[in-house]
Order: C-alpha cells, then sequence, then structure tokens
C-alpha cells in the first residue's frame, strides 16, 4: 500500500536566522501533526529596523503522512 501525504502551509520567524526559522516551523508544527518528512521554502523574507536585519521570516510547506 503506498503512503499518502499531505501538505500544510506554515509561516515562521526568527530574531536569529531563517535555518532558525525553518526549526522553529517544524517544533511547531510537529505539535499538532506526526510523521513531518520535508519542508519545502516557498519565500524567504528579512524584517529590517535601522539599516539591520530584526527578524528573519519564511513561508513554509510542510509534508507530512496522514495516518
Amino acid at each position: 500500500m503506498s503512503n499518502v501525504m499531505k501538505v500544510i502551509e506554515v509561516l515562521a520567524e526568527s530574531p536569529t536566522s531563517w535555518e532558525d526559522a525553518v526549526a522553529a516551523a517544524v517544533v511547531k508544527a510537529s505539535e499538532s501533526v506526526h510523521g513531518i518528512r520535508s519542508v519545502y521554502i516557498k519565500n524567504f523574507e528579512a524584517q529590517v529596523d535601522n539599516n539591520t536585519v530584526v527578524n528573519w521570516r519564511i513561508n513554509a510547506k510542510v509534508t507530512f503522512e496522514v495516518d
């Protein structure tokens, strides 16, 4: 029997890096879904204040296996 996958879209941010924003997205998504298989980063964005990046933001598609 083949696996059935589902995709959700989540937004996350970090004051440190895009990598930390991705990790935060996976941690938060894993609180409500199980069996996460992959994360596809759809968009990257950085919030700037006074010529300094203050937040790193991502828009991610999280793929997980349906129970």
